[in-house]
């Protein structure tokens, strides 16, 4: 059970009666035996590849995806690109892309 906050706070007995009594009346409230019968989400019939697909959250995994690295630069380099705004890391990317493809023959 994943640690509670510090601030929740739980019904008092007679809340928890109402809401039970609620629940009973609406036909929310499960016996033992029906939750029991409850398959979970890794037992159920749907497909794999849904499965998959539901549990995975934020974005797309990438094809090609950077790697991080710790690089030193001199203090002039990092000043230089950093003076051109956002996205200085990436500019520095692409002037080594450019270097490798001018140096390799690509």
């Amino acid at each position: 059970m994943p640690k509670l906050k510090p601030d929740t706070i739980f019904p008092t007995d007679e809340e928890d009666k109402e809401i039970t009594r609620q629940a009973q009346e609406d036909g929310t409230l499960h016996t033992d035996k029906e939750l029991a019968g409850f398959k979970t989400f890794e037992d159920s019939d749907l497909p794999e590849s849904f499965k998959q697909s539901v549990r995975r959250r934020g974005r797309p995994p990438k094809a090609n995806p950077k790697v991080s690295v710790h690089i030193r630069f001199s203090p002039e380099v990092v000043a230089h690109f950093k003076a051109t705004g956002k996205g200085w890391q990436t500019r520095i990317d692409d002037a080594l892309k450019e270097w490798i493809a001018t140096h390799t023959g690509q």
